[in-house]
């Protein structure tokens, strides 16, 4: 038994012990979003396939999963689905822009020499690529963070029924505010932990500032990590505002 599954057979004796059947569900869906991703390489290296369109129909796919199948279909998830396509829909042209505008599709020079025995004429668009790189390192904190609002946002409508939308909104936001600190902090650190070795090959090879600031790999991912954290800043009033109009009526 190697060591891989014996972290998995840990990882779900606790989401189990912890979770219960939720727990199970959760990390079901683990698998099930990663078949996703997996069928979803395979798709896009299919030239007639604009990776833009389909990457947006496996966030969809993905969404379906985190939300409906662990936590089942009601009015939290439903909202949290909703918001979350809001959101990813709002990115979209964004995030399509900042790409062709930084320039950041293809490799840095970093990683050029590890792929100079392979042709890069493969017949895909590199920039939409890129685009769609962007769109599915968000997804998973959008869905998440609008989880995060809607959950307690219903808690509070069930124990307070004659809470004003206005004061609902507003608690869906100092909600939001406590999460956002927290998930920035995330994705900024999340960054270091996995490029760890990136930032050693910029010591060792004394890369001046100006050169770690301007090199694509450095890039590609501070902008991957500055569009997630705007897509989760914009879900939280979006969340907030949709839910607080569904829940109370006048």
């Amino acid at each position: 038994m190697n060591v891989l599954v014996c972290l998995a057979v840990i990882l779900f004796l606790l989401m189990r012990w912890i979770g219960g059947k939720k727990g199970t569900r959760s990390f079901l869906a683990l698998f099930f979003n990663f078949g996703v991703v997996l069928i979803g390489f395979l798709f896009l290296t299919h030239p007639g396939i604009n990776p833009i369109i389909f990457t947006v129909l496996a966030c969809i796919v993905i969404s379906c999963i985190t939300l409906f199948y662990i936590n089942e279909i009601n009015s939290k998830t439903k909202i949290a689905f909703l918001s979350t396509m809001v959101t990813i829909g709002s990115l979209l042209l964004f995030i399509v822009l900042i790409t062709k505008i930084a320039m950041i599709q293809g490799f840095g020079e970093e990683e050029v020499e590890e792929l100079s025995v392979f042709s890069l004429y493969i017949g895909i668009d590199f920039a939409k690529l890129g685009a769609a790189v962007l769109i599915m390192a968000a997804i998973g904190a959008i869905t998440d963070t609008a989880m995060a609002i809607s959950s307690p946002m219903y808690e509070v409508f069930l124990h307070h029924p004659t809470i004003s939308r206005k004061e609902l909104f507003t608690s869906g936001l100092r909600i939001g505010r406590d999460i956002l600190g927290t998930s920035a902090n995330t994705l900024f650190f999340a960054f270091f932990g996995s490029y760890l070795g990136l930032i050693l090959w910029f010591k060792e090879y004394s890369y001046s500032f100006g050169e770690i600031v301007n090199s694509k790999v450095f890039n590609t991912e501070m902008i991957s990590i500055l569009c997630t954290g705007i897509g989760v800043a914009l879900v939280i009033p979006i969340t907030s505002w949709i839910y607080a109009y569904f829940l109370v009526k006048k």
